[in-house]
């Protein structure tokens, strides 16, 4: 399975507090600390001088301990009751932040996006550990993680859209090797099954429209169907639409329906529904064109009147012709059936 990660894997979380010797309380460290082992953060025997204990009170904090050296006390928050490592220049100069009020935040909002946060990155401080809830490790800025909790994005997982995007590919008969050799993002590097490496557009490779440039066939030889479709557009209008097309359900679902989000005004921004009524195979695309255009003249000369106004369709549909009115539905199909060879109703 191919994957596309953001970040190298390599790296380790890291947790941001430590458990001291012979404590079993947790010890937030600020980032630049962490690195330091947990035994070097014992108890540094001297006393604090009471100026410092007004310092900690007006910024909301008590001092616990002075710890590894005379530079650096243990600061206990009032708010959250947690304990941070400091140096006493930061308490005296600035104000020092609860590093268990600030992980609480980070496991908070990495929960509103619908993760578990697992640790810091170890040398980016922007970036966080977190597990999606496929059970795959994800590494994204924590900017981005508050954005999804907020909904305005969501945190994909890389391993399972690689195995989606394996399973288009394998779906038409080829396999997904990588990223796009030209570094376009819209594009993928494929392998065939006959062992041509190609580049496509990975939404070619969702609607099938594209072929293989080594074995692939053209659309006037390669293998087509004559179709039969449903519409109903969202003014209730009904359609039928007689066609051929190499692949049915890529041309209804990706190339017939037009996108209404900035569409006309007869659009009303609604979808409209389509169906697959009906589709007879034929040995060339050429064969299917020259059918079609034999059951449209037939159609023309018994049914004149059947074939809707463009203007009532073409809001919601990429073609301009050849849509017939909804109670020309049994007789198409009808026509197919016969095509198929078959009298019975096999619908």
């Amino acid at each position: 399975m191919t994957s596309f990660p953001t970040h190298s894997c390599a790296v380790q979380p890291v947790l941001p507090f430590i458990t001291p010797p012979n404590t079993n309380e947790s010890l937030f460290l600020p980032r630049r600390s962490r690195k330091i082992p947990p035994e070097a953060w014992q108890v540094f025997p001297t006393k604090t001088p009471a100026q410092w204990h007004e310092f900690a009170k007006d910024k909301g904090y008590e001092i616990v301990r002075r710890v590894r050296d005379k530079n650096h006390i243990v600061l206990e928050c009032n708010t959250c009751g947690g304990l941070t490592a400091h140096k006493v220049y930061t308490l005296r100069s600035a104000q020092p932040d609860c590093g268990a009020c600030h992980y609480d935040r980070i496991i908070e909002t990495a929960k509103a996006a619908g993760l578990i946060f697992l640790g810091y990155h170890p040398t980016d401080r922007h970036l966080g550990f977190y597990r999606a809830p496929c059970g795959h490790d994800l590494i994204r800025q924590f900017e981005f993680i508050e954005r999804c909790a907020k909904g305005d994005a969501i945190p994909r997982c890389e391993t399972c859209h690689a195995a989606k995007e394996q399973g288009e590919a394998e779906a038409r008969g080829w396999d997904l090797i990588g990223p796009d050799p030209q570094n376009d993002p819209n594009y993928r590097l494929y392998r065939h099954d006959c062992g041509h490496e190609q580049r496509i557009a990975r939404v070619n490779m969702q609607t099938g429209r594209f072929c293989c440039e080594q074995c692939g066939e053209g659309w006037s030889s390669a293998p087509s169907y004559i179709y039969a479709m449903r519409f109903v557009f969202p003014d209730k209008t009904q359609a039928v639409k007689l066609g051929f097309s190499r692949d049915p359900q890529s041309r209804l679902h990706h190339q017939l329906k037009r996108s209404t989000e900035a569409g006309s005004a007869g659009a009303q921004n609604s979808e409209i529904d389509g169906e697959l009524l009906r589709q007879v195979p034929m040995q060339s695309g050429h064969l299917a064109l020259c059918v079609e255009k034999r059951m449209h003249a037939e159609i023309k000369r018994t049914y004149p009147d059947a074939a809707l106004p463009a203007e009532r369709f073409e809001a919601w549909l990429r073609v301009k012709s050849e849509i017939y009115v909804a109670k020309l539905e049994p007789v198409i199909l009808a026509m197919l059936r016969r095509l198929h060879g078959d009298a019975r109703d096999l619908d």
